[in-house]
């Protein structure tokens, strides 16, 4: 067990750095292009990756979680997926290629119909690298995928940076797209020993489709739902408010999607190995979700208490609404990681059936939110999706009890103090922009109040969750020192 803590711990810390690569340096290159460009454009962008967001979950198809769930996967198995995976690339590509002019259309946006083609590569490009990346996320080697996103994301910012500076616009985020993977597929083709061969076994289809199917239809009706709730955005309003909404997403996936990627990344192959051993299987899953949502929690009330002068200063006044957004955000992104960790243990149980069944089920009660953004301005948009979410916090951790006896009720139990502390000392930090004082001052003392206030509690009621995770990032950066 305490190998496999260590290799976890490891893949934390590498997948911790993966993010910040690439999602660090794609956030701080949005930024500088925030400056250079208008949230018209980034609206743009949003309408177009609406459709590629869908298209990518298409071509995935839940094969990605059951080769990593498969503790025996073979060559067999990894070439039949690579080969289904491009093939339907190339056909949702040209999908897209057809129905450009009708999208372009519908969205009022005439630049769509060349914007689309373009960014549709992106379909084929993901999906000829999918396999590389499965392999080094089952293996939990975080390390090269961090130093290829490292690469990638800032030779494609860089890219895009120059673009906009040379007033290409649109077509600056377009090609900073293209190139950021296209950098990175090529990596991963170059890092991994694995070739493809021209191997595909039925047998391995049926096995692997039999459990990805379920995952895929799930997974595509939540990103259709989510999709939808953009398309309502961009449709219903303007592409400057889907820009201005984009914006505050790009804020607040920083600190909690990405969060969730890293831990979803390390505890799925990690508690899948353990899966026959339950008592271990509950250990582990309790304490990966206390240790994450003292970190989420406190990051993400954070982040609320510092949006209006954090957006003022990073990326100007013009961005300003998109601080309103971000504060409503936070309130639902809290849950991310609890979600995610909830429908991991699902499916490392093998129970795709009750994750489909879940995602009908909580679609149907996402249907308000939708009629909510029709007829509403975009912020009671936000706060009815605020309520939908707890809402399926609770869905989502309802099976747990059953599979495994460690449902709602035990969670709240746990998380309860460390989602009031937090909510507590964010509070604290948001009542310094009562001041009238300037932002970048504002950002500084927040920030202190928060890192005093948020240690010297939990050093004074000495959480032990706390105590465990500060010795081990303690014991992580000894080490790192020792190394250096």
């Amino acid at each position: 067990m305490t190998s496999l803590r260590n290799r976890a711990i490891k893949g934390i810390n590498w997948s911790i750095i993966n993010n910040l690569a690439k999602s660090g340096i794609t956030f701080l290159v949005g930024i500088i292009l925030a400056r250079l460009l208008s949230p018209v454009e980034f609206g743009i962008l949003g309408m177009v990756m609406i459709f590629i967001a869908v298209s990518d979950i298409i071509i995935e198809g839940g094969f990605v979680t059951a080769l990593i769930r498969k503790t025996d996967a073979t060559d067999e198995d990894y070439n039949t997926v690579f080969y289904c995976n491009l093939a339907i690339s190339f056909f949702m590509m040209l999908v897209l290629w057809l129905t450009s002019s009708i999208i372009a259309r519908f969205f009022d946006e005439p630049i769509l119909k060349s914007v689309i083609p373009c960014l549709s590569l992106l379909l084929v490009i993901n999906a000829s690298a999918i396999i590389h990346q499965t392999i080094f996320t089952k293996n939990l080697d975080f390390k090269v995928q961090a130093i290829i996103s490292l690469i990638s994301s800032l030779g494609g910012g860089l890219i895009g940076i120059g673009l906009a500076l040379m007033n290409f616009k649109i077509w600056s985020l377009v090609v900073q797209q293209l190139a950021r993977q296209l950098i990175m597929a090529l990596l991963l083709w170059f890092s991994a020993r694995w070739r493809p061969k021209w191997l595909f076994s039925k047998k391995s289809f049926q096995e692997l489709f039999r459990f990805g199917s379920k995952l895929l239809v799930g997974n595509l009706i939540n990103t259709l739902y989510r999709n939808i709730f953009l398309a309502v955005i961009g449709k219903m309003y303007s592409a400057a408010q889907l820009g201005q909404y984009n914006r505050a997403e790009q804020f607040n996936l920083i600190l909690t999607n990405n969060l969730a990627n890293v831990i979803q990344k390390v505890s799925l192959p990690t508690l899948s190995q353990i899966k026959n051993d339950e008592k271990r299987l509950v250990f582990l899953f309790r304490k990966i979700l206390l240790y994450s949502s003292i970190v989420t929690f406190s990051a993400v009330f954070g982040l609320a208490a510092l949006a209006r002068p954090l957006i003022l200063t990073l990326v100007g006044k013009q961005w300003l609404v998109s601080a309103k957004y971000l504060q409503i955000m936070c309130c639902y992104g809290v849950l991310y990681i609890i979600n995610q960790l909830n429908l991991n243990m699902l499916s490392i149980y093998g129970r795709s059936d009750l994750l489909l069944k879940l995602e009908i089920i909580k679609k149907f009660i996402f249907i308000p939110v939708l009629i909510i953004g029709c007829y509403y301005e975009l912020q009671y948009m936000l706060w009815a999706a605020v309520v939908y979410y707890y809402i399926e916090t609770v869905a989502n951790s309802w099976y747990a009890e059953k599979l495994f006896g460690y449902g709602l009720w035990k969670q709240v139990k746990d998380l309860s103090p460390i989602f009031l502390l937090s909510f507590a000392v964010s509070l604290c930090m948001w009542s310094v922009t009562l001041l009238s004082i300037q932002s970048v001052p504002t950002l500084i003392l927040q920030i202190s109040i928060g890192l005093l206030l948020y240690i010297s509690i939990y050093e004074i009621i000495s959480h032990p969750e706390y105590k465990e995770l500060k010795n081990i990032i303690i014991d992580n950066l000894r080490r790192l020192y020792i190394k250096t």
